[in-house]
């Protein structure tokens, strides 16, 4: 059974919070783009540069990264030879920009290197940032989120499920048991 542990005014906090921290470290949204990886990290990202645009009065890009390719366990999730592509949607040049990359669950960070290699074969941004509405610890690979909506340690036979209104209904973020 899922346990609720974020509310959608929670999460809506969380997200001004990340925003508000990405305007900071960046030193305004000048060269600013923003990336999530898909699906939810999609919503995420769209819905921290409508945040960017009602605090800096500017139109941030916002793009779409598949890393089907990219990933180094697809056999295992699927046993198909052929990753099933869902393309990208990058309508704008990120080299020499400040990109921030966003995801909506940070666990074991292999999703994260993924991301990176498929935004290094579009470009050579300035500088990349993480953005993860939750970091919920258990890492495999030596990465970090520089913006984190909230730290839900979890244990290892828990799954964290991030749901977002556009897709699901409901904003909400529940932790459950794996049988």
């Amino acid at each position: 059974m899922a346990k609720e542990v974020v509310d959608s005014m929670a999460m809506k906090r969380a997200l001004t919070r990340m925003t508000y921290e990405i305007i900071e470290k960046n030193k305004g949204i000048e060269d600013l783009v923003i990336i999530g990886i898909k699906t939810r990290g999609v919503y995420l990202a769209k819905r921290i540069a409508q945040r960017l645009q009602q605090l800096e009065g500017a139109k941030v890009p916002v793009g779409e990264l598949d890393i089907s390719l990219y990933r180094d366990d697809r056999h295992e999730i699927d046993n198909r030879t052929d990753p099933v592509v869902n393309s990208s949607t990058l309508d704008f040049d990120i080299t020499e920009k400040q990109v921030i990359l966003v995801d909506d669950v940070l666990f074991t960070g292999r999703t994260i290197r993924a991301a990176l290699d498929a935004l290094m074969d579009q470009g050579r941004p300035r500088k990349i940032n993480v953005a993860v509405l939750v970091d919920r610890g258990h890492r495999e690979l030596p990465i970090r989120a520089d913006f984190v909506g909230k730290n839900i340690p979890t244990a290892l036979d828990e799954q964290i499920s991030v749901s977002v209104e556009e897709l699901d209904g409901k904003d909400t973020i529940e932790i459950q048991k794996i049988k």
